[in-house]
């Protein structure tokens, strides 16, 4: 992390009008990324709503002692000479005021910029130097085009922008890449931000960086490409640029951002970063993407006409359509055991780091040890674990080595304990032995570099210890993906509670629960809802505000009572899959406000079963996991069975003399034969027939997480 606690980038826009309500291109987007987590990017409408953000967000900080740095993508200085034709002086900052009081910029951001424009234009010869407005706006004093303009007499780039061709001059005011434009309407909110908070707001390079809040000009394209690799799908560029490059910075070693702050024209101003655009690039690749975009409203369609679909069309639907919906952030080692890793890891050095001794005994150059029988002289000392030798060992000398000892300069081979003879001054064995014998090369597990472990793993204790040996103290990892779960049904009732005729405990939510707390991920118990929609509505508005999935048991058909297939439906984001299982059937599938509903069936075995074959693979998927299929073996069938065909079909069964037994009934009520079964029988599509001793496919528990 660099010496900043908190780092703000600021994406400016020149609208003369309020943004629209939904998120759009071309607005304001201001990205923050805290204490190397991933960042946050927020919306907003106009320029006084953004002023006033970053004013309650600089006190916030500042009250909670935390140091600030803050970029924006405007020019934060004019070429050499402008300021002094303006206010008659260099200073930048003369300049900053004398636009904050000629600048009008409501907050509708109706603005008076063309008449500053001109204004300004007038005070130097001939025509120019702003240019570019709207039909209707050009005259004599402020050009539509820039080639109608002459004998101003100033430069036409900084010295920052001859440096990069791409960016376009502050003199622009109109059309694509109007920076100008953002300027004149940007250099007046930092004044007043100047204004308000004195000298604890320092703006580089113009003067040097203080310890409270820093202002810098920033330009998110020169890491475009970073960018665009880390750009989510349907992701508004923008809001891509203010958080990649936000982490960019928060990533950036302190010693290489304060080297990046004290560069630049102290009258011009500068971009930071400008010709360290590598190190910028390498800082944005550190970070994995932490804003996940929206899952379609038709995630969940199936093909048209489909009526009965097939187990493997479903979770083929479900892993090409769902994406990961959990933001990251970065944890000690300690904490990462069952975390999914958010991004490649890659050994920050090598395994082992320096060569070694695997065993106790002597160590000393290969070509010593080649003759028959030999002798050779001891120099002092010994080298062990975590002590090193500290000198070189002369040609024809040996060493005491202990097991994981770095080998010594001039020592290459090593000569195990039980075949030496040695007393003070001198050890004897037996050559030849060969060359490096008994040693570890460094680097011979694991190169510094290389990617140890992937993406979407979730961590197991051995990945922890792999991660440590490779230089880690921390990992980035994915946010624990959060499950509510909820029941419906008026014949539903709280386990314990005293039940009537027609009433049964609720046996689905804590399996549920359970089975999402096994999974890794965290549960949410929404309780019990009543067969009343707007109670369960509620219920639905709370889970999307508090969780990344919502799952559901009963209520998923199409009958009068079934409220959360009427729900899903009255917000136009339903699908009810009619799945060719047995038991598993209704399946109702829906985003309820852009969180994903998994309606399972009330019966607790068909709730179940639709838990394991389809909502663990595809929580694992929203939680960033890999996709994983469950691993089955063939054996013997100790039942028989004859099943029709067009459904597939899944028995709740257990090995026992290595043949594989089936719960005697197959009712979905039947709770007992859950908790007697040890695993599932996987039967085909089709039709077939299982006599005694058939191989049948068996599906062990522990292959679902369990």
């Amino acid at each position: 992390m660099t010496g900043f606690d908190t780092v703000v980038v600021v994406d400016w826009s020149a609208r003369s009008a309020p943004s629209p309500a939904r998120p759009v291109a071309d607005a304001i987007w201001i990205g923050i990324a805290r204490d190397e987590g991933p960042a946050e990017a927020r919306y907003v409408r106009t320029r006084a709503a953004a002023e006033a953000d970053l004013v309650a967000l600089f006190e916030a900080e500042r009250a909670a002692g935390r140091r600030v740095l803050a970029g924006f993508d405007f020019p934060f200085g004019y070429p050499r000479g402008f300021a002094r034709a303006v206010t008659g002086s260099d200073d930048p900052f003369a300049l900053w005021a004398w636009l904050a009081d000629a600048v009008e910029d409501g907050p509708d951001n109706g603005n008076n910029r063309w008449d500053v424009a001109r204004t300004l234009n007038g005070l130097f010869p001939g025509t120019g130097p702003f240019w570019g407005c709207p039909e209707g706006e050009a005259d004599a004093v402020l050009p539509a085009r820039g080639t109608e303009r002459d004998g101003h007499g100033m430069p036409e780039r900084r010295r920052a922008e001859a440096d990069l061709p791409r960016a376009q001059p502050c003199w622009k005011l109109y059309t694509t890449g109007s920076v100008g434009s953002q300027a004149l309407l940007g250099l007046p909110v930092l004044q007043r931000l100047r204004s308000r908070f004195g000298a604890e707001l320092t703006v580089p390079p113009f003067e040097a960086a203080g310890d409270s809040i820093v202002l810098a000009e920033v330009f998110p394209s020169l890491i475009a490409g970073a960018v665009a690799a880390r750009t989510g799908a349907d992701e508004i560029k923008d809001r891509a640029q203010v958080r990649v490059l936000a982490e960019a910075l928060a990533a950036l070693p302190s010693d290489a951002l304060d080297a990046m702050l004290a560069e630049g024209d102290t009258e011009e101003g500068w971009i930071l970063g400008l010709g360290h655009e590598a190190a910028l690039i390498e800082a944005a690749g550190a970070q994995p993407t932490l804003a996940p975009p929206p899952l379609r409203d038709d995630c969940f369609a199936l093909p048209a006409g489909v009526e009965w679909t097939p187990v493997d069309t479903a979770l083929a639907t479900l892993r090409d359509r769902l994406l990961p919906v959990v933001a990251a952030s970065k944890v000690p080692l300690a904490e990462a055991a069952g975390r999914v890793l958010a991004a490649d890891l890659h050994a920050l050095r090598p395994n082992p780091p320096e060569a070694n001794t695997a065993v106790d005994g002597y160590g000393f150059a290969a070509e010593a040890g080649q003759g028959e029988e030999i002798v050779l002289p001891l120099v002092e000392g010994r080298a062990a674990a975590g002590r090193p030798l500290g000198r070189a060992v002369p040609a024809g000398h040996a060493v005491r080595v202990l097991t994981g000892a770095a080998l010594p300069e001039g020592v290459d081979t090593v000569v195990l304990d039980e075949d030496t003879r040695a007393d003070a001054t001198r050890v004897a064995f037996r050559g030849p032995v060969k060359p490096r014998a008994n040693t570890r090369r460094a680097g011979e597990d694991v190169q510094a570099g290389a990617c140890v472990l992937p993406g979407g793993r979730v961590l197991t204790p051995a990945d922890l210890a792999l991660a440590a040996a490779s230089g880690h103290g921390a990992l980035p990892v994915l946010d624990r993906l959060r499950v509510a779960v909820l029941s419906t049904g008026d014949e539903i009732l709280e386990p314990g509670e005293p039940v009537a005729p027609g009433q049964i405990h609720d046996a689905n939510r804590p399996m549920l629960l359970a089975l999402a707390d096994r999974w890794g991920h965290a549960g949410l118990d929404l309780g019990r809802v009543p067969d009343d929609r707007d109670e369960l509505r509620a219920r639905f508005d709370r889970a999307a505000d508090e969780a990344h999935v919502i799952v559901t048991s009963g209520g998923a058909s199409a009958g009068d009572e079934d409220h959360v297939s009427a729900l899903l439906k009255e917000a136009g984001a339903m699908q009810d899959w009619r799945i060719a299982l047995k038991p598993g059937r209704p399946l109702a599938l829906g985003l309820w406000k852009g969180v994903p509903v998994f309606g399972l069936p009330g019966n607790p075995v068909a709730a179940f079963v639709c838990a394991l074959i389809f909502a663990r693979p595809a929580f694992a998927r929203l939680a960033g996991a890999e996709w994983t299929a469950p691993q089955g073996f063939d054996v013997p069938a100790a039942f028989e069975k004859r099943k029709k065909p067009g459904r597939r079909e899944y028995l709740r069964a257990r090995i026992r003399d290595g043949r594989a037994e089936v719960f005697p009934s197959e009712g979905s009520g039947r709770v007992s034969g859950l908790s007697w079964a040890e695993g599932l029988v996987e039967l085909p599509d089709g039709a077939l027939t299982v006599t005694q001793g058939d191989p049948v496919r068996y599906l062990p528990f522990s292959s679902f997480g369990l």
